[in-house]
Parts: C-alpha cells; sequence; structure tokens
C-alpha cells in the first residue's frame, strides 16, 4: 500500500510553557513534522534551546503575528476583525508590516541560529492581502534565491471541519494567496486542513480520521496541541489539551496506519 506524506504542523510554538511543552513531546514521538513559533513571545528564547535539538527531523517555521498580546509595545497590534476589514479595503501599511516581520524573522535567527524553513501566520493573518506583500518583501530581502522559505496557503483549504461558514471567511480572506505564492516562484502547501471551532466538545478525533483519509500525498495540516494548564489568557487551553492526548494517543497511530498516512517534512 503506497503511503501519502502529511507535514503535520503545531502552530503558537512559545506563546506558553504548556504548549511548548506539548509540542515537543509530541515532535519527539514523531507525532508532529513541524512547529511554528511566535518568536514575540518572552519564553522564546529559553524555549528555543530544546527545539534546537530536534531541528534535523522538523521542519520550525515563524509564526507571524499581528493579534496575540505578549505585553510588548506594539502598535501594529490589532485584534483579528481590523485586519479581515483593512485588509479587504488595501488600507495597510505595508512597509511597516514588513518591517514587523522582519523583526520577528531576527528574533527567530538569533535564538535558533537559522532562518525559518516556512512562515505561517497567527489567525492566517499572513495570507490577507497588503500583508501577504510586506511577507514577499521581507522573504525577497532576507533569503537566497535557492533556499526561500515555504509558505502556508489557507485558501487551498481542503476540508471544512466542522465549521462550514469559518471556512469560506477564510478561504475568502485569503483568496489569490497561493497563486501569488506560485507567481513569485515560491512554493506553498497543494492541500490545507485542520480548521475546526477549537472547542473541546468539537469531535478532534473524528474530524481527524476525516482529514486523514481526504489527505493527498504532500498535505499540509495545522493543529493547536498543548500540556492542560489552567490559562485564563488562552480561550482555546480545553481544546488543546485534547488535541494533545489525541495525538499523542494510539488511537491516532492507528488512524494513520489506517489511512496510510506517513508523517513527515514537507520537503521530504
Amino acid at each position: 500500500m503506497t503511503l501519502r506524506r502529511l507535514t503535520l504542523c503545531a502552530d503558537d510554538f512559545a506563546q506558553s510553557p504548556a504548549i511548548s511543552q506539548g509540542i515537543l513531546n509530541l515532535l519527539q514521538r514523531g507525532r508532529l513534522s513541524a512547529t511554528s513559533v511566535m518568536t514575540q513571545s518572552p519564553h522564546w528564547p529559553v524555549l528555543a534551546a530544546p527545539l534546537r535539538e530536534l531541528q534535523p527531523q522538523a521542519d520550525i517555521g515563524l509564526h507571524f503575528n499581528l493579534t496575540h498580546d505578549f505585553g510588548e509595545q506594539n502598535t501594529l497590534r490589532k485584534p483579528l476583525p481590523y485586519w479581515l476589514l483593512c485588509s479587504q479595503l488595501h488600507l495597510l501599511p505595508r512597509v511597516a508590516l514588513r518591517d514587523s516581520l522582519l523583526r520577528q524573522i531576527d528574533l527567530f535567527s538569533q535564538h535558533l541560529g537559522r532562518l525559518p524553513d516556512f512562515i505561517d501566520g497567527h489567525q492566517h493573518v499572513h495570507a490577507l492581502p497588503v500583508i501577504r506583500d510586506a511577507l514577499f518583501d521581507a522573504i525577497s530581502l532576507h533569503w537566497a534565491d535557492n533556499s526561500k522559505p515555504y509558505l502556508r496557503a489557507p485558501d487551498r483549504l481542503g476540508h471544512p471541519g466542522d465549521s462550514r461558514l469559518k471556512a469560506v471567511v477564510l478561504t475568502q480572506a485569503c483568496r489569490g494567496f497561493a497563486a501569488a505564492v506560485e507567481h513569485k516562484g515560491l512554493i506553498c502547501n497543494r492541500w490545507f486542513a485542520g480548521l475546526y471551532a477549537l472547542q473541546p466538545e468539537a469531535g478532534f478525533a473524528g474530524l481527524m480520521q476525516q482529514w486523514l483519509h481526504a489527505c493527498p500525498d504532500g498535505g499540509l495540516m495545522m493543529c493547536h496541541p498543548g500540556l492542560p494548564a489552567d490559562d485564563a489568557s488562552d480561550p482555546i487551553a480545553a481544546a488543546r489539551a485534547v488535541e494533545y492526548c489525541h495525538l499523542g494517543s494510539q488511537e491516532f497511530a492507528d488512524a494513520c496506519q489506517q489511512a496510510s498516512i506517513a508523517i513527515g517534512r514537507f520537503r521530504a
């Protein structure tokens, strides 16, 4: 039976110690093959060291952040509805966005010792109009032609999860991103999944089984695991614990085997 390769990426590394330790545990067990880092977090300088040891077996990327509050002075930080609306109206400061991205890339390199393997965005902001142009500008400034990062294309969502409305909003807000990436000579995923309500009662295990069976060879899926934690600042903490439990379980290993899925790095 032919195996299909899936890049399974945990978002939000460094957002908190509990989230990060959960991701590290799953990476060490081969249950994940990528993670994206929030480099503005005060936890990132310490958490970079254990992540560095896992570099040969996992893709490590930048989770570009414009919405999560880490307590730093940041005039660009706004809630997601602001970015959704102003990006569609093309009323965003491209140069300031590029400079914010460059600073976050620099923080990544400073503590990990190299550039990111890929770039995605917290709440998918990287793929919105104008912000995507700032992203392309930053890549052209920071990368040599033969070593550019791959990008997450949310508009190639292949499964709506448990929320068709959320899926429509995402794909419409990010429409044209994949085509723009390829026009720039960059690489992105052909298929994407992992979108759902991020609630503990959503039935993550059942959704994961659907995603695994729908995934084509070379697909990319996001997830949001973390160790159980009482974190009032994290509205999806309960869902993270459910994801962590399932991804570490024999049930998940069996589901991958039954679906002929091999979890691996994007460029493998």
